[in-house]
């Protein structure tokens, strides 16, 4: 994907699901129009998940997901079957595709039960139509959730794609910080070179912080965390917000006049993402944290870790001064996030801006109904600092 396009986790995510052999990988070509996955009669192509990002209208930018066979055997095949599941997780609009020659089986009426205990909007494909009887064709046409439509010869697919924008509950346009300023604003960001990120740009979070505010036609001041005093003093009028890189808060909060707000990256993804509100319920927890406690560590994104690293170096360092405690850590980052959380006191999470909102929900929700707090790093580096309440003025009033 190249820099200017949307990232992955603002895109709707649809998974391609169904048994080996129904043609999931064909309709999914058929769709994005190009040879993404490789088709043949052999059972079992499609050995891990593969994605295409493209632009579905009238929906705008989506991730195509293919999926292995949910029905894949032998100890590889659960390994492909559970990778299945965890795409489940991040799904937007799931699309089951049945083999139209053989009707629904008894793994399709499993993943339709999985569809629905999820919440999840979803399309019944009946694949190969151009194979069925006409008396199959006319009975299934009758279904209003279903389609019939044949990968081989397109039939059917433009409908299809019309019928999955109309799925996909996309509802009110969200905001990292757009909704908080005003045109004419000035905003400060505050941004240490981070030695994770690629050489020659900034993370994710930066960026799409600065293209929300260039939308809401405020001026954006792009500055490092020793350059707060200095740049407050040239500016000629006070800023709107300060937000800076959570590792910087400290620092900054110091050089931060008190009626200046002051918020961080990491908090504005939380809330971009539909979970500050646990974030900050469950930052508390860390006051409560005992010797020996485990703690839960967790990335959306994988990256090389460098000395200093943030997740595996500098929170524990925070975290055990405030609390006095020596605790035990582990960390786990990219698709990996166990589903038993029942050992762990806490859960402290990235921002989440590799990963969409229903899988970091997913996440959240698995924590709390195991009566696991589940925060993040920007309101636990806050809380440990004494500026947790100062981090979550901007969004009052």
């Amino acid at each position: 994907m190249s820099m200017n396009s949307t990232p992955s986790a603002n895109r709707i995510h649809i998974g391609f699901f169904g048994r080996r052999n129904a043609g999931k990988s064909s309709v999914v070509n058929a769709v994005t129009g190009q040879e993404l996955s490789v088709v043949s009669d052999v059972k079992g192509t499609t050995t891990d998940p593969v994605t295409k990002a493209m632009e579905l209208l009238p929906m705008g930018p989506v991730l195509i997901i293919d999926t292995p066979g949910y029905d894949d055997e032998g100890e590889l095949g659960e390994l492909r079957v559970k990778r299945t599941k965890q795409i489940l997780n991040k799904t937007d609009v799931a699309i089951l595709v049945v083999d139209g020659t053989v009707g629904l089986t008894s793994v399709d009426e499993e993943l339709i039960k999985i569809f629905k205990q999820k919440g999840l909007n979803y399309i019944t494909v009946y694949n190969k139509c151009d194979l069925m009887s006409v008396s199959d064709m006319i009975k299934l046409s009758q279904d209003d959730s279903a389609i019939l439509v044949s990968a081989t010869d397109k039939k059917n697919i433009d409908q299809l794609k019309e019928k999955i924008a109309l799925m996909a509950d996309i509802g009110p346009e969200k905001y990292l910080v757009k909704d908080l300023v005003s045109k004419g604003d000035i905003i400060v960001l505050v941004t240490p070179i981070d030695s994770a990120a690629p050489k020659g740009r900034l993370i994710l979070p930066q960026q799409q912080t600065i293209r929300d505010l260039l939308e809401a036609d405020a001026v954006t001041v792009v500055i490092k965390e020793n350059e707060v005093e200095q740049t407050l003093k040239l500016l000629n009028k006070k800023p709107r917000i300060i937000i800076t890189d959570s590792q910087a808060f400290k620092t900054v909060a110091q050089q931060t006049p008190s009626d200046v707000p002051l918020t961080s990256f990491s908090i504005l993804m939380a809330r971009y993402k539909g979970f500050l509100d646990s974030a900050v319920k469950s930052a508390v927890a860390i006051d409560n944290l005992q010797d020996g406690d485990k703690v839960l560590i967790s990335e959306g994104c994988t990256h090389h870790r460098q000395c200093g690293d943030i997740g595996t170096v500098k929170l524990p360092a925070w975290l055990e001064k405030y609390t006095g405690k020596k605790l035990a850590y582990e960390f786990t980052s990219g698709g990996t996030f166990p589903e038993d959380l029942s050992q762990y006191k806490v859960v402290i999470h990235c921002g989440g801006c590799t990963l969409n909102e229903r899988e970091l929900q997913y996440r959240m929700k698995c924590a709390l109904d195991q009566g696991v707090p589940f925060t993040n790093y920007g309101t636990v580096i806050a809380q440990t600092q004494g500026i947790l309440m100062r981090s979550l003025e901007v969004f009052k009033g």
